[in-house]
């Protein structure tokens, strides 16, 4: 009975633990403060150098329970990430996810060396173990802090932060089983990392789109898709490892062909691998800092501090300015970049390797590391912001969005009812508008239950439901959103062929002669951009009236406010194409058709 009651015990334990976690959050994130220092607190508080007392100092667990926690969030991050949104920037995030990762950890090695009184090839894994960022830290602050990075900077760090972390892993597995054999060749770690790197991307897209044909094509019970996926995650992850592929690389990608392809049940699997995620990082969290011991950091905190300054202020700037000199970032985006490589649970992670494998100076590596976490997080993690609007790479705050739900069809991947609040100030209740690619379906008034027809005029406080497909349902936000107030185009902008968007299209066809329905004439140019655009506009946007391409010149409040002209015998000659351009977009196009997104 006894054996019976510690078990009883340790399950209680633990689940008052992670529950103290998942409520601390809540403070965190009001107050803006890293949440992985709050889990580790927790754990640190739990210890046996803490109140809580606990003895623990299982690190074959702490490694299993890291494993499974890091794969879930790579998942979830690839499911997350849009391929159109990267793929122009994937050429920079590769680059700085191997080439930045070998060259963070030589340029920290020998200030590793000489502060931590290591051997090169024990300063270079102490190297290897700090030099990824943290996905999950990087765009959680970026959250918390309400910042909109602009789009090549944001999307850039978006596939960094996903797609170092196997790059490092198989760094630090490198140089562990070199220092534990005393043996290993550059044409052996080649071989190895070629292996690993091919293997994980051809299991990582079979494994994806054989998880795509199955979602669609066997009726699973309702309810059991989104553990399915989550599953089928870990077996993709666990198979990759056995093959001797990296399993990081391969549940990344399967995520990336997953998230970007119609699968049914989409949403509800999204959800369900956001609350697994969030779970599996508090758990890890928690276990990370109940391994570590104050009394032992003591010793090397000195150093290690030293280490952290290097790293933050020289390796990692050095790293990246390297990396993106061939690219076209200017120099503020190069110093965000490079102030935004934030360490996170990943260098702990990766530290309590060695402890596995019970290398000599194994527990130096792993407070070196949480060491280097915490000041990392607190230093960058709440300077984030203000670097941000310092260096100008911050686009101003949007209004946070309205509360959208969104409903899966079944028998029909095309198209899902996504239902919003009806707003006073919003763009549909003020000007009628919905873009061409919905169609309202429903509204709740009252508890009653209405078709548009009947429900018409749509009143604020009424719920509207409109067919949608699933990728373009985020774009209906902005229908829905309090409108921005607009300023008035600059007259000096405005010419033959410069008009305000606040003209309509019949104003416009008896000018140039170009035929529009009754209709569409009352329309205003900015609403015909934002009936017809599947994104919200941007300059540069086009569309075409007739023989008439309207190109958004400028935007003011969300809205098109300068519209230009491009008349037929105006044509644009296309640019030439660079070398480095077509590679690019080859490349680009090869991964989509073997992806299949």
């Amino acid at each position: 009975m006894a054996s019976l009651d510690s078990v009883s015990i340790a399950i209680l334990l633990g689940a008052v633990l992670v529950m103290a976690g998942i409520l601390s959050s809540l403070l965190a994130l009001r107050f803006g403060a890293p949440l992985l220092l709050v889990f580790l607190a927790i754990g640190m508080l739990a210890g046996d150098s803490g109140p809580g007392q606990l003895q623990f100092d299982d690190v074959r667990t702490t490694y299993l329970v890291g494993s499974v926690a890091l794969a879930l969030i790579l998942f979830d991050g690839g499911l997350r990430t849009r391929f159109a949104s990267i793929r122009t920037v994937l050429a920079p995030s590769v680059v700085l996810a191997t080439v930045g990762v070998l060259l963070t950890a030589l340029i920290t090695a020998p200030f590793a060396k000489y502060a931590l009184d290591l051997n090169w090839s024990e300063s270079l894994l102490v190297g290897a173990v700090v030099a990824s960022t943290d996905a999950a830290a990087v765009f959680l602050l970026v959250h918390t802090q309400g910042l909109r990075l602009r789009p090549r900077v944001g999307a850039t760090l978006e596939a960094e932060s996903g797609t170092n972390d196997p790059f490092a892993i198989f760094l630090t597995l490198m140089l562990v089983e070199y220092i534990s054999l005393g043996s290993g060749t550059a044409s052996h770690v080649l071989f190895e990392f070629i292996q690993e790197a091919v293997l994980g991307a051809v299991v990582g897209v079979i494994g994806g789109r054989l998880v795509v044909i199955a979602l669609n094509q066997v009726a699973l019970p309702q309810g059991l898709h989104a553990p399915f996926v989550t599953t089928a995650a870990l077996v993709i992850f666990g198979g990759s490892q056995i093959m001797h592929a990296s399993g990081f690389l391969a549940v990344y990608l399967a995520g990336i062909i997953i998230g970007n392809r119609p699968t049914r049940a989409h949403n509800s699997v999204v959800t369900f691998l956001d609350a697994a995620t969030w779970l599996a990082q508090i758990v890890m969290f928690v276990l990370l800092g109940l391994l570590v011991s104050p009394q032992r950091l003591g010793a090397s905190a000195l150093p290690a501090v030293e280490v952290a300054f290097v790293l933050m202020l020289i390796a990692r700037p050095l790293a990246v300015f390297l990396c993106l000199a061939p690219f076209r970032f200017n120099w503020r985006e190069k110093i965000f970049i490079a102030w935004t490589g934030l360490r996170g649970a990943v260098a702990i992670f990766l530290a309590s390797i060695p402890m596995l494998v019970g290398l000599s100076k194994a527990y130096l590596y792993f407070d070196v590391a949480f060491v280097v976490v915490i000041i990392s997080l607190l230093l960058q993690g709440w300077t984030l912001a203000p670097a941000a609007r310092k260096l100008h790479v911050a686009l101003p705050r949007a209004e946070r969005g309205p509360r959208r739900v969104e409903l899966d069809l079944p028998g029909q991947l095309e198209q899902q009812l996504v239902g919003y609040s009806v707003r006073s100030k919003s763009l549909y209740f003020r000007r009628g508008l919905i873009p061409s690619w919905s169609k309202p379906t429903l509204v709740i008034r009252n508890q009653s239950i209405l078709t548009p027809t009947e429900a018409d005029p749509i009143a604020p406080g009424d719920y509207i439901y409109l067919l949608a497909p699933p990728e373009k349902a985020e774009s209906l936000d902005r229908f829905f959103v309090d409108m921005q107030p607009s300023s008035a185009p600059d007259p000096h902008l405005l010419g033959d062929f410069m008009v305000s968007g606040e003209h309509t299209l019949a104003e416009l066809a008896e000018i140039y002669g170009v035929k529009v329905s009754e209709d569409e004439g009352r329309l205003t140019l900015a609403d015909y951009f934002d009936v017809h655009l599947d994104r919200a506009p941007k300059e540069g946007a086009e569309l075409a009236l007739g023989e008439i391409v309207l190109v958004a010149r400028s935007i003011s409040g969300g809205r098109v406010n300068v519209v230009g002209l491009r008349l037929p015998e105006d044509e644009e000659k296309p640019e030439p194409v660079t070398r480095a351009q077509a590679l690019r977009r080859k490349l680009a196009d090869l991964w989509t058709s073997v992806a299949g997104i």
